[in-house]
């Protein structure tokens, strides 16, 4: 039986996107076990756990994981009133007005 934390059973390209998935959580603040758990978390629910080895039979691929985090993101700013998301926008225009000045 393979230990707790054991990846030999997973792919190269597994244990890539698993890289790849980890950096960009780390890239938006995520701390780097919960980046990791998270990515991992990802491969497994794409391919059904590890695929190395065996005679090539394999299982269908769910991209689905993949692509949930832009729909999770914008029920928060729908579910805000207008006028707050208004506020917002023009707070982040007159930031971006403000960075663009200092920066020239």
């Amino acid at each position: 039986m393979m230990s707790r934390g054991d990846k030999s059973k997973y792919s190269e390209k597994q244990k890539t996107m698993a890289e790849h998935i980890e950096e960009g959580y780390e890239h938006r603040g995520v701390p780097s076990r919960e980046a990791q758990r998270r990515a991992w978390a990802t491969v497994n629910k794409v391919y059904g756990g590890g695929t190395k080895g065996g005679s090539g039979h394999t299982q269908p691929i769910d991209k689905s994981p993949m692509y949930k985090g832009g729909r999770k993101g914008g029920a928060a700013a729908a579910a805000r009133p207008k006028y707050e998301r208004q506020a917002s926008a023009r707070k982040a225009a007159r930031t971006r007005a403000r960075h663009l000045a200092h920066s020239a």
